[in-house]
């Protein structure tokens, strides 16, 4: 069994936000594959479904607590369903690329994503897989980064986070498939954008 969390902020005034990207990636997954969401948790802190993909069992998890608390509900999940951090992957918004690019890549820092951050913390390791969804920086210098990753995608990036959410749904099933899969499509991503 493995975990796939979506990062993001609850709300229907963060719904379409850049940072949550991953919460939209997530959501579109569980669409696809006809899971149903519902409230789990000792403290009721997360959205969660369960899905199989390529034969292997996964619990989707959209934590409720705010982006920089993400991790309690996450570390709550990953012990009552007895998931190891090699099994846990993250997907989330990232500054850093450019917007429309997806990138793998297992352990490493926060990059400044509280979510990251957080679950970092409360696994106790960094040592976990990430679906890196590109954002881009602000277009301007004078835009704070805060007030730009709450920002919502505009009606003409739809065609491009669409894309982006199917390479996101491929390095899911690569992830199912093992850490040889899932190293094979975190090369070919990330050899992509070099081209």
């Amino acid at each position: 069994m493995k975990l796939l969390i979506g990062l993001g902020n609850p709300g229907v005034e963060y719904a379409e936000t850049r940072h949550n990207i991953g919460f939209i990636t997530i959501d579109r997954l569980a669409q696809d594959l006809k899971a149903d969401w519902k409230i789990w948790g000792p403290a009721k802190n997360c959205d969660m479904a369960q899905i199989s993909v390529g034969g292997e069992k996964f619990v989707l998890l959209k934590p409720l607590t705010y982006m920089n608390l993400s991790g309690q509900a996450a570390v709550a999940a990953a012990h009552f369903f007895k998931i190891l951090p090699e099994d846990i992957c993250a997907i989330h918004d990232d500054l850093d690329l450019p917007f429309g690019d997806v990138r793998l890549k297992i352990g490493g820092g926060s990059g400044g994503n509280n979510g990251l951050k957080s679950l970092s913390q409360c696994l106790a390791t960094p040592e976990y897989a990430r679906i890196r969804m590109g954002i881009g920086r602000p277009p301007h210098a004078a835009v704070d980064p805060a007030d730009y990753v709450l920002g919502r995608f505009g009606t003409a990036d739809w065609t491009m986070v669409d894309d982006m959410i199917q390479r996101a749904h491929r390095a899911v099933a690569a992830f199912a498939a093992g850490a040889e899969a899932f190293s094979r499509e975190m090369n070919s991503l990330n050899r992509k954008k070099k081209d």
